[in-house]
C-alpha cells in the first residue's frame, strides 16, 4: 500500500540533504518532485497542486533548528498537509436509534458485501446485537454470499430470496430486527457495474424508507481517480455520510485515499486491508500519513495485536512457558493468532523503518503454510510431546506434510531454541519471542 508513493517522496526529500536552511531555491525542486509523486499516485492534479503550494508556502524561509535537518522539517510539513488532506481526525460512524441503521452502497465488485460482514463482526465485538439484511436482489448468489459471510462471523442474516422488492425487504428486515431486539442493522444494497439511474433510484428509496443513521459508500481504492468520480456521483444523489476504502492491501497507488476526502467533502471512515473478517480498520488520517512517509504505525499494530490475542489464552501460555511445557499445539495456536492480525506485508509496513529496509523483499502470506503443514502432520501425542520426535518420526512427518526433512529439522531446531529463550524469559509476564521462519 502506497509503496510507490512512499519511495518517490523519500527520493524528493533527499534533495534537501546536507542543506542548512530551507530556501525558496532548494525547496522548489523538492516540492516539484512531491507534486509529481502525488500525480503519479493518481491524485487529481488540481488537488496535488493546491497541496504542494501550501507545502511550499509553509516551508519557504524556515530556519532549521540545530537538532532538525531540512529534510526532516519538510517531512513534518508534508505530514501535516497529508493528514489535513485526508480529513485531519478519525470519524466514527453514528449509531443513533433503536436499532441503529447503517445503509451500505457501492458499485459491484467494490467489496461491499464483504465489508458488510466485516462491519457486522466489528459491531458484534463491541457487544452490539447485530443483524445483516440482504437487499441485493440482482447479483446472482449475492444473498447466499451474505449468508455464508454472516455465518462465518456469527451474525444473523435476514433475507427474502423470493421477494424482488428491495425496499420491502429492507422494511421487513427492520421490523424483524425490532422484534428480535437487535441494536445494529446493516443493509447490504445492490451494486451495479456502473452508475445508473435505476440503481440510484432504488438506493434512494431504501434510504427514505429505513431512515439510516449512517449511509456508507464503499469504493475499491485500486480504481484510483475513477473511485473519486464514482463517489461524487453517488454523493450527489445519496448525500452519504462517509466513505469506505477497500483493497488497500493491494497494489494500489493510493490516489483515492488522498483525494476523495477533498473531492466529496465526506470523511473516510473505514479501510479494508485484506480478505479476512478481521481485516477492517477505522481510518486515521494521521496514521495513514505516517505510513505514507515511512514512519510506520505502531499504534495500529498494537491495536491489532490486542484484538487478535486472547487474554485468557495468554495467561494459559505464560503458565506453560514457566513450567517449560510449551508444545506444538501452543505454537500452532499462536500462529493462528498472528494470522488474524492481517497480511504480513501490511503488518511490516506498520513497523517504523521496516518497510524501507524490506522494500525489495517479497513478503508472502503463504510463508506460514510449510510450518502449519509440518505441525499438522504430527500426531496429537507428538504435538504435545515434542521431545518424542526422533529421526524416523521426522521422516514420516516430512513425507506427510509435503516438505523436506531439512525443513522439518530446521523447524525442530528453531522450536527448541525458542523454548530455551522462553524459559530464560519466563519471568517476563506475557512476553513472547518472535516466531521462527520456515527455511526452504
Amino acid at each position: 500500500m502506497f509503496e510507490s508513493l512512499s519511495n518517490k517522496l523519500e527520493k524528493a526529500f533527499k534533495t534537501l540533504k546536507g542543506q542548512g536552511k530551507i530556501t525558496e531555491i532548494n525547496v522548489a525542486q523538492t516540492v516539484k518532485e512531491i507534486r509529481r509523486a502525488l500525480v503519479d499516485a493518481d491524485v487529481n492534479y488540481k488537488i496535488a497542486k493546491q497541496v504542494t503550494e501550501k507545502i511550499l508556502n509553509e516551508a519557504k524561509g524556515k530556519d532549521v533548528l540545530i537538532a532538525v535537518k531540512p529534510g526532516e522539517l519538510l517531512t513534518k510539513i508534508v505530514y501535516d498537509e497529508l493528514t489535513e488532506l485526508m480529513g485531519g481526525t478519525v470519524q466514527q460512524v453514528k449509531l443513533v436509534g433503536d436499532p441503529a441503521i447503517i445503509l451500505v452502497a457501492g458499485l459491484q465488485g467494490s467489496g461491499k458485501t464483504t465489508f458488510c460482514s466485516k462491519l457486522a463482526l466489528l459491531m458484534k465485538k463491541q457487544g452490539r446485537n447485530t443483524l445483516l439484511i440482504a437487499a441485493d436482489i440482482y447479483r446472482p448468489a449475492a444473498i447466499d454470499q451474505l449468508k455464508v459471510l454472516g455465518e462465518q462471523v456469527g451474525v444473523e442474516v435476514y433475507a427474502e430470496p423470493d421477494n424482488k422488492n428491495a425496499v420491502e425487504i429492507a422494511q421487513n428486515g427492520l421490523k424483524y430486527a425490532k422484534e428480535k431486539n437487535k441494536k445494529v442493522v446493516i443493509v447490504d444494497t445492490a451494486g451495479r457495474l456502473a452508475v445508473d439511474e435505476q440503481m440510484m433510484d432504488e438506493i434512494a428509496r431504501i434510504k427514505a424508507a429505513v431512515k439510516p443513521s449512517e449511509t456508507l459508500f464503499v469504493v475499491d481504492s485500486m480504481t484510483g481517480q475513477d473511485a473519486v468520480n464514482t463517489a461524487k456521483a453517488f454523493n450527489d444523489r445519496l448525500d452519504f455520510d462517509g466513505v469506505v476504502l477497500t483493497k488497500l492491501d493491494g497494489d494500489t497507488r493510493g490516489g483515492a485515499a488522498l483525494s476523495i476526502r477533498s473531492e466529496v467533502n465526506k470523511p473516510i471512515k473505514y479501510i479494508g486491508t485484506g480478505e479476512k473478517p478481521e481485516a477492517l480498520d477505522l481510518f486515521y488520517p494521521d496514521r495513514m500519513a505516517q505510513r505514507i512517509l515511512g514512519m510506520g504505525d505502531v499504534i495500529s499494530l498494537v491495536e491489532r495485536a490486542q484484538q487478535a490475542f486472547d487474554e485468557e489464552e495468554s495467561k494459559r501460555l505464560t503458565k506453560k512457558i514457566r513450567q517449560n511445557k510449551f508444545d506444538f499445539n501452543d505454537f500452532l495456536s499462536q500462529l493462528e493468532q498472528v494470522k488474524k492480525m492481517g497480511n504480513l506485508k501490511d503488518l511490516v509496513g506498520m513497523i517504523p523503518g521496516a518497510g524501507k529496509m524490506l522494500k525489495d523483499v517479497e513478503i508472502d502470506d503463504n510463508a506460514f503454510k510449510p510450518i502449519e503443514a509440518i505441525i499438522k502432520s504430527m500426531t496429537p501425542h507428538e504435538r504435545g510431546n515434542p521431545d518424542l520426535i526422533n529421526p524416523s518420526r521426522r521422516k514420516r512427518i516430512a513425507a506427510g506434510s509435503g516438505t523436506t526433512l531439512v525443513q522439518v529439522n530446521n523447524l525442530m531446531k528453531q522450536f527448541e531454541d525458542m523454548r530455551k529463550v522462553m524459559k530464560q524469559m519466563s519471568g517476563m509476564q506475557g512476553k513472547m519471542p518472535s516466531l521462527p521462519k520456515a527455511r526452504r
